[in-house]
């Protein structure tokens, strides 16, 4: 099967986490199932690739190999505060998206580019890490923990600015990045944020000191994940109306 580098892109802004999952699940499908029949029959039908990028209103989401205890409210809080919350079937533990958080789900056929989710996390965290350089703020790595760090190499105060747990499945991606913009930290206080207890969460915002806005960063992020994936990403223009 010829590569393709093609990748469909949509920003569908501040849509309820239920919807954009829905979307999600219905485009990862639809690779997973012409890649099966490719298999089947001999064909070399091409497979798409998608981009999305989003906010959500107030929800926590817990991953499969999450642990319940490391959500700190009750069912009566999360109904007081509307918060909602799903389990969800992505890698790693409890995290909080809300309105101020660019959240990014690739859905990938990673046979156009490469088959290997190692290397697909870094480059997702890279693209994070040099959006924030473009903003003046230095972002990194810790060893053992995924996602971006700032004052990642003293850790005098470690603190995540992006979080990140995907989905694979015949090398099909989903899932994908939340990146604190200028996100209400607050909401932070009621987890255990990716089951890590001992560092804390902060937003690009809060490290620049000024509050940036969705479309400057989304911007930059497009750019470094094209660069870094050798993608060409065009405007998808979704037909069936789910959202």
């Amino acid at each position: 099967m010829e590569k393709n580098k093609q990748v469909q892109f949509l920003d569908v802004g501040l849509l309820d986490y239920q919807k954009v999952w829905d979307l999600q699940e219905e485009l990862f499908a639809s690779i997973v199932q012409k890649k099966v029949a490719n298999q089947k029959h001999g064909t070399k039908d091409p497979t798409p690739n998608y981009l999305l990028f989003c906010q959500h209103p107030a929800v926590y989401t817990i991953g499969k190999s999450g642990k319940m205890d490391h959500l700190l409210w009750s069912e009566e809080d999360l109904a007081a505060h509307e918060v909602q919350f799903f389990k969800i079937n992505r890698g790693g533990d409890i995290t909080f998206h809300g309105p101020g958080q660019l959240v990014g789900y690739p859905i990938l056929d990673l046979d156009h580019f490469f088959t290997d989710i190692h290397r697909y996390m870094r480059f997702l965290e890279e693209a994070v890490i040099l959006t924030c350089a473009d903003f003046g703020v230095s972002a990194g790595r810790i060893d053992g923990l995924t996602g971006v760090w700032i004052d990642f190499e003293k850790q005098i105060n470690p603190r995540k600015i992006c979080a990140m747990g995907v989905k694979a499945s015949r090398w099909v991606t989903m899932h994908g990045f939340a990146f604190n913009v200028h996100t209400d930290l607050s909401y932070f206080q009621h987890i255990v944020p990716c089951g890590i207890e001992d560092k804390a969460v902060t937003s690009l915002s809060a490290e620049v000191g000024r509050n940036l806005t969705i479309p400057e960063v989304a911007d930059r992020m497009k750019f470094h994940l094209a660069t870094l994936f050798d993608m060409e990403i065009l405007p998808f223009a979704y037909e069936r109306h789910v959202l």
